[in-house]
């Protein structure tokens, strides 16, 4: 008799605390970085609170960025070419076109009448 392999569900294997992956959790400790000059910024106004608040949206921001994908949605031209790659991709895509000043051509095809 042959040996069969009985596939398991592994996906969620490689997060932390249930919710984070590593890139993930990498983009929300920089989202904190982020957020720790506003928090000085305005407890030296004595508004901690608001300073806290600023800390919590730039590491939801983060993990938004390390986490999520774009959607295909068929109603927008931009989704239909990127839909289904990560945020962060996309992103890093765009700086390095901007840092070597990069310019799409579009050539149009005239027709003969």
């Amino acid at each position: 008799m042959g040996t069969y392999n009985i596939p398991r569900n592994v996906k969620g294997e490689g997060r932390i605390l249930f919710i984070f992956s590593g890139k993930s959790l990498i983009y929300t400790v920089i989202g904190v970085g982020g957020g720790l000059p506003l928090y000085g910024l305005f407890s030296l106004m004595n508004l901690h609170v608001i300073g806290i608040v600023a800390i919590v949206i730039t590491a939801l921001i983060g993990f938004v960025i390390g986490t999520f994908k774009i959607p295909e949605i068929g109603l927008l031209k931009f989704t239909k070419t990127v839909g289904g790659e990560n945020i962060d991709d996309i992103i890093k895509r765009g700086i390095m076109f901007k840092k070597k000043g990069n310019k799409i051509y579009l050539y149009t095809k005239e027709e003969e009448k």
